[in-house]
């Protein structure tokens, strides 16, 4: 089983709930378990609240999302004035501060989260999570087909 989606967004805060929304509806159809849905819908929210913010509003943002039988790869494109990719790590942020939290909540969250840009040539943030079924799933897939 795979799923692909691709969504064009506007760079409007409007646009999070939605992306957000179909990313986990897509994941509770498969029977993924709720905090793991959770966990992803959390990350993705950060990625996307980051486009809004920071590349300069006047594009649209794409998100693409994969799910497959073991992890959900997320990827969000922004047409935005980018940042050199080193200045992201994980101690930047001030735990006090009221911003600058969502790369660190991002990398609790996910398995793995990647930057990718170029000053002047947007920026791409990867999102990858390995996926966990509730039981009655995993019973199901293992049951032999009956339809014989």
């Amino acid at each position: 089983m795979q799923i692909n989606m691709r969504l064009n967004l506007p760079t409007d805060e409007a646009s999070i709930p939605a992306v957000r929304h179909i990313c986990a509806q897509a994941l509770t159809e498969i029977a993924t378990l709720p905090d793991c849905i959770h966990d992803i819908e959390v990350a993705l929210t950060e990625a996307c609240a980051n486009v809004v913010e920071h590349s300069g509003g006047d594009t649209d943002y794409s998100v693409e999302v994969t799910i497959d039988d073991a992890r959900c790869v997320i990827r969000v494109y922004d047409n935005g004035p980018g940042f050199e990719s080193g200045e992201v790590s994980a101690s930047t942020a001030d735990p006090t501060s009221e911003g600058g939290r969502g790369v660190n909540l991002m990398r609790a969250l996910v398995d793995r989260v990647r930057f990718e840009s170029e000053p002047e040539d947007g920026t791409v943030v990867s999102l990858e999570k390995e996926l966990r079924f509730e039981q009655s799933r995993l019973v199901a897939a293992a049951a032999p087909d009956e339809a014989h």
